[in-house]
């Protein structure tokens, strides 16, 4: 199957573009986010990694300026993971550029499958990517960072401006980017119109919690009116407060107890799925 079979799109206005992987059918589908700007292009997380994006990116013309001559160089493309769950971070590899938090910097360079959480099904995939492909064989492959990001950072595409917002919680290195002057946050897994996960490895609810406490003060300081998240639906700045306030307000000590339950049962999980060897 080729990329552009395997990709679809849609733009959002702005030089924003809406990204997914149409025959990886579960709740794990995440979206990928491109964002052009007058000096540099960023993708934001990059799905399984099954077909190549960057292929796509091209063949698209997604990346082509209308009125550009065809022979343009094409502007520098960064790959930024929101975090390195497998559903973000599969295609990372395919990348020269290549941004994550340093708290996952060392799990990415290592490919460490349990931090990942790599979790795939062959019922997800309803189309092979290519012949005689089984769920048992997919990996996030080891990738070495060429920018390790920190809380505060500015990742500068000329004419726009993504603040790094490291959010811990879902994970030890999740973060948001902010673009503060379209008041757009692009949330990962920080954020989604969804149940939010904190029983997975390294997942922490009281990093989770003030990481909640961030997210409604940019509501309240009207610095977010869109969030772009990881999965699902966008959504605006009264949801955001809504889902964040949620959060914290089911955090109690009953939700402790039945978290870390789960969060044992997963970790079991998935040392025994990832340490199995592909025929």
């Amino acid at each position: 199957m080729s990329a552009l079979e395997w990709y679809a799109h849609k733009s959002l206005g702005d030089g924003i573009f809406w990204i997914q992987e149409r025959f990886y059918e579960s709740g794990n589908r995440a979206n990928i986010w491109l964002v052009r700007g007058s000096e540099q292009d960023v993708v934001i997380d990059t799905g399984l990694g099954l077909r190549s994006l960057p292929e796509y990116l091209y063949s698209s013309g997604l990346l082509q300026d209308c009125g550009a001559k065809e022979d343009a160089a094409p502007r520098p493309l960064l790959a930024v993971a929101t975090h390195v769950h497998f559903d973000h971070s599969g295609g990372l590899y395919q990348f020269d550029q290549v941004a994550v938090h340093h708290a996952e910097a060392e799990a990415l360079a290592r490919g460490d499958n349990f931090e990942t959480v790599t979790w795939l099904s062959d019922s997800e995939v309803v189309r092979a990517p290519s012949p005689g492909w089984r769920a048992r064989q997919f990996r996030v492959q080891a990738v070495q960072p060429t920018l390790i990001l920190q809380d505060g950072d500015v990742i500068n595409l000329g004419d726009r401006q993504l603040t790094v917002m490291h959010m811990p919680g879902h994970s030890r290195g999740s973060i948001c980017l902010h673009d503060k002057d379209r008041k757009i946050l692009f949330s990962g897994d920080v954020v989604y119109d969804g149940s939010l996960i904190d029983w997975l490895p390294y997942s922490r609810i009281s990093d989770y919690v003030g990481t909640c406490e961030r997210l409604i003060e940019l509501v309240d300081r009207g610095l977010v009116e869109k969030v772009l998240p990881g999965h699902f639906n966008t959504f605006g700045a009264e949801r955001l407060f809504r889902l964040a306030s949620n959060y914290i307000s089911k955090a109690g000590i009953c939700h402790k107890v039945s978290t870390f339950a789960l969060r044992s049962l997963a970790s079991l999980a998935l040392r025994v799925t990832n340490s199995r060897t592909s025929p």
